[in-house]
């Protein structure tokens, strides 16, 4: 880790005001593109992570600080500016330098990736907008991308943590379900709220869904929103059809991170419709800034027979399609 202290001139208030934004709201967006921590007193400003990381923050501050004379920042002009600088490639340059361990630190305990897989799908969250974990029941796919939205939210990176599902029946008919639409969509959602729970406690996590600091919503609902400086998780993708999931992935806004979980062995949609995440792989395959990450059974992290389970049915597949 290295840190380099720049001043801005001229220091006029005005001009800081609008490169640090309301409530430095620009800084964070530079800080978490970049992976770097921003400190300012007046117009010096300290910029600290790894080495590459911190001068192509420098660049872009210098140069963002520069167009304050002429014009008001918003996060779409940062954005933009990051993205004609090249900052991907100069990151990616030296990669190797960023390999530390992601940990997660959470009211509970120490959340970390159980193996290579678990580790690269963490530190893939941190450095993409869009992630897709892709793999069986019990690899953490979920676990983790709850744990990456809290630990955003905790550091001020995003003001919000939005948890979506499909509302697919899993082969059986559920029938009339009572109540308002929360408690109609909750079974669907119950796996996210237990992870919810078991990092932060039960009462902390209903205030926040009370503030709407967490919002749980069905598919349905995200059509014709754009969601800035939000996390956002989408969970049992599979059972998306391919309109559905073109729909979400082009709500995702400035300052947000969408993860996609998903399971392309348990689909529950009706036959004839193909699920949107076996689609969306081939699609976005070599989309730049979209990361994935697949899992196998040597991933999962259940019972060791749910292991052994997975591993049976993928045996059984492949001699299935063999024979055929």
């Amino acid at each position: 880790m290295t840190s380099q202290e720049i001043s801005l001139l001229p220091a006029d208030n005005g001009r800081l005001s609008n490169f640090c934004g309301q409530l430095d709201t620009h800084l964070r967006q530079i800080e978490k593109r970049l992976q770097v921590e921003i400190a300012n007193r007046g117009n010096q400003f300290k910029v600290t992570g790894v080495d590459s990381s911190v001068k192509a923050a420098c660049a872009v501050m210098q140069k963002l600080f520069a167009s304050t004379e002429k014009e008001q920042l918003t996060a779409e002009l940062i954005h933009l500016a990051m993205q004609d600088a090249s900052i991907d490639e100069m990151l990616n340059a030296s990669a190797t330098e960023a390999e530390q361990e992601v940990a997660i630190k959470t009211k509970f305990g120490l959340i970390k990736g159980r193996g290579a897989n678990q580790q690269g799908y963490l530190k893939k969250i941190v450095s993409h907008d869009i992630n897709f974990g892709v793999g069986p029941a019990g690899t953490g796919k979920t676990y983790l991308a709850v744990a990456c939205a809290i630990d955003a939210l905790q550091n001020e990176k995003v003001r919000k943590i939005i948890l979506v599902r499909p509302a697919v029946e899993a082969g059986e008919k559920l029938g009339f379900l009572p109540g308002d639409m929360a408690q109609k969509v909750d079974p669907y959602l119950r796996p996210l709220y237990d992870a919810l729970y078991e990092m932060l406690g039960f009462e902390r996590v209903e205030k926040m869904i009370d503030k709407g600091v967490i919002e749980v919503a069905p598919l349905a609902f995200m059509r014709g929103r754009t969601l800035n400086d939000a996390f956002i998780i989408l969970d049992e993708a599979q059972n998306t059809t391919t309109e559905q999931i073109k729909m979400f992935l082009t709500r995702v806004g400035f300052g947000s991170t969408a993860v996609v979980t998903g399971d392309i062995t348990q689909i529950d949609l009706p036959s004839e419709k193909m699920s949107g995440l076996r689609q969306v792989l081939d699609v976005l395959k070599d989309i730049e800034g979209i990361s994935f990450t697949f899992f196998g059974a040597r991933d999962v992290v259940r019972h060791p027979l749910v292991q052994r389970i997975v591993s049976a049915y993928e045996a059984y597949e492949k001699k299935d399609k063999a024979d055929q």
